[in-house]
């Protein structure tokens, strides 16, 4: 996602979470959010074979 997807996209949220983020923060939000992009397209990408079953939940 390009910087001014993210910026686009930070001015959304915030405005609909109704929280303020100041501009000294926006390049640490930026990043914080690339790497979350990143991660959760590796995961989306990784093949699953069609019999594979969701784990078990375990509690105590």
């Amino acid at each position: 996602m390009a910087a001014d997807h993210l910026d686009n996209y930070i001015d959304a949220v915030s405005k609909a979470l109704a929280l303020s983020v100041e501009e000294a923060w926006r390049p640490a939000v930026r990043a914080n959010l690339d790497v979350s992009l990143r991660l959760a397209r590796l995961v989306d990408e990784f093949p699953l074979p069609d019999e594979t079953e969701p784990a078990s939940v375990y509690t105590a």
